[in-house]
């Protein structure tokens, strides 16, 4: 059977969302925090190169933006740390405007210049460019903030990257290192389903309704509420993307969408005993924004309020065998 010729294409020629970017304030807070979350060794951050070597471009012009980097692998995506400098660039008005949190997500591709007009035919001009700087290769991101409310950064590379997880791990703080969700709160869950399934070349998964109140039995900030959203949930071949359309009852979705807009709202790990990652988180500082059951009743949700140290919510998943 021949593939149809009208077949998604995703616009990167790949749908392998590897990298997790976090811009941050002091880079050796947050390399140590994440380190510990993740169970490995704390890595050394690095500088990036002077203009001469980064060539970085910014919105059409030349800046000699620099910034302190760390690389941190996990079984999925790479996270990334990023403390800029004060010169023009992406990461510096993200911190000034948005402040800290996760500035891009990223893919791999064999030639930028065969990919990204993809991205501009699609409406996502050239935002930034560079060369790497401890190894050959370059970067563009695509302002794609509109529509994926996030930014889309393409790599490449003279030789693979160095995405393998440390095999010197060690016990990290919810058991687990796998990070299995990244979740985007939106207005219009079908245009952003739209621009998403663009951008990953699939057709678009059913929209799911949340579920009666007395399954999901939904705790906000204390409270029981109906906690009505509808979610579409996107399977890529490392991280499941999630998209919530918070409906009118009180929840952290709608929430953030008052207060911050749309974004990405958090990221999540499978884990095991609920109640004890609770307490370890909230015997850390960080405690319960909202917790309830999946809408198909098959295992449960604690969103923890871990902004201050990880830069977004995480999410704690556990689910049932059954």
């Amino acid at each position: 059977m021949t593939k149809n010729s009208t077949e998604k294409k995703p616009l990167a020629g790949n749908n392998v969302i590897n990298q997790l970017a976090f811009v941050v304030h002091d880079i050796e807070a947050a390399s140590e925090a994440f380190a510990k979350l993740l169970g490995i060794p704390k890595p050394d951050w690095f500088l990036t190169g002077d203009q001469e070597v980064s060539k970085v471009v910014f919105r059409g012009k030349p800046t000699p933006s620099r910034s302190k980097l760390v690389f941190m692998n996990t079984p999925t995506v790479q996270f990334e740390l990023i403390e800029p400098d004060k010169a023009p660039g992406t990461m510096r008005e993200f911190l000034d405007t948005v402040g800290e949190g996760i500035h891009h997500i990223a893919f791999d591709v064999d030639s930028i210049k065969e990919s990204m007009p993809a991205f501009e035919e699609s409406g996502y001009p050239l935002l930034q460019s560079g060369e790497f700087t401890s190894s050959d290769g370059r970067y563009v991101y695509a302002d794609t903030q509109g529509a994926l409310k996030t930014l889309v950064e393409i790599l490449e590379s003279a030789g693979p990257r160095d995405t393998a997880p440390a095999v010197d791990t060690f016990n990290p703080l919810l058991g687990t290192n796998k990070l299995e969700q990244l979740a985007i709160v939106v207005k219009d869950i079908d245009a952003a389903a739209e621009a998403y399934c663009n951008l990953l070349g699939m057709e678009k998964p059913p929209v799911i309704q949340s579920g009666p109140s007395e399954l999901t039995n939904v705790i906000y900030e204390g409270k029981p509420t109906e906690g009505k959203s509808k979610y579409m949930f996107i399977n890529t071949p490392l991280v499941q993307i999630e998209l919530i359309e918070p409906g009118d009852s009180p929840s952290t979705w709608k929430t953030h969408l008052e207060e911050h807009g749309e974004g990405i709202h958090h990221i999540s790990f499978v884990i095991e005993n609920m109640e004890e990652k609770i307490k370890l988180l909230e015997d850390m500082g960080y405690p319960v924004i909202q917790t309830g059951n999946f809408w198909n009743g098959k295992g449960r949700y604690a969103y923890m309020d871990t902004v201050s140290t990880f830069k977004v919510i995480i999410e704690l998943l556990e689910r049932y065998d059954s």
